[in-house]
């Protein structure tokens, strides 16, 4: 073998001894970091970006959870008869449950902390707290305006909400801002002990018997993973 045809073949095999190695790297790597399309991961700046981002998007939820908890109970978790409180009504008469008041609050501080974690982190768009319908059978999805989605409710016409999914996150890879890189939305359990898990669809719900993370993968594409302060990012 000439001089040359070897050189060629060294630099082939060294080629591939990388892809290998990467691919191998990445298969240990965690959930989210697996779930960034690679063309994603070539725009990052530095190779920790992405660990980095999960990290950061890790510590917004534990940061949200501590100053939540310490508005009401001087930084003790709530205990499990205090998450199940009613605590007021909705507009409709409904039961609001310190758990379900407390979630709410936690996002809140929550998602303002990754904006900007995106902000710096995220080389491509990323939505908030948007809202889609989304038309199961014929495969396709558009956004709510924030404008069209307060009207409704203003109107009482959340009749015209059903069937519409609203994800805390979503990570896209590029201007199409209809299809998902990566799903992410923010869960705290009420009492802490209690496993992150997604919302099941209930019987008013087209989408009966199927859980968010489900819906949002079938609508937008892309995995979806959960963010919460005890377990981090994890699939669910």
């Amino acid at each position: 073998m000439d001089s040359e045809t070897a050189g060629k073949a060294r630099h082939a095999a060294y080629v591939a001894e990388q892809a290998s190695a990467r691919a191998a790297t990445r298969a240990m790597a965690s959930p989210l970091v697996r779930a960034i399309p690679p063309a994603v991961l070539a725009l990052m700046q530095q190779d920790h970006d992405a660990d980095e981002l999960e990290k950061q998007l890790a510590a917004c939820a534990v940061q949200a959870e501590q100053l939540g908890n310490a508005r009401y109970f001087q930084g003790r978790p709530p205990t499990r008869q205090e998450c199940a409180e009613v605590v007021e009504q909705d507009r409709c008469g409904k039961p609001v449950t310190r758990a379900m008041k407390l979630g709410k609050q936690k996002h809140v501080l929550a998602l303002q902390c990754a904006e900007e974690v995106l902000k710096e982190l995220w080389p491509a768009p990323f939505s908030i707290e948007q809202r889609y319908r989304y038309y199961p059978n014929a495969r396709m999805v558009e956004t709510v305006s924030k404008k069209e989605e307060a009207r409704l409710i203003a109107e009482g016409c959340t009749d015209e909400l059903r069937g519409t999914i609203k994800p805390d996150l979503v990570l896209h890879e590029d201007r199409n801002l209809l299809k998902a890189a990566l799903t992410l939305d923010f869960k705290f359990p009420c009492p802490d002990s209690n496993l992150p898990q997604w919302t099941v669809y209930g019987p008013s719900s087209p989408y009966i018997g199927r859980n968010q993370g489900e819906v949002y993968k079938a609508a937008l594409g892309g995995p979806a993973l959960l963010i919460s302060p005890g377990n981090g990012v994890r699939m669910r």
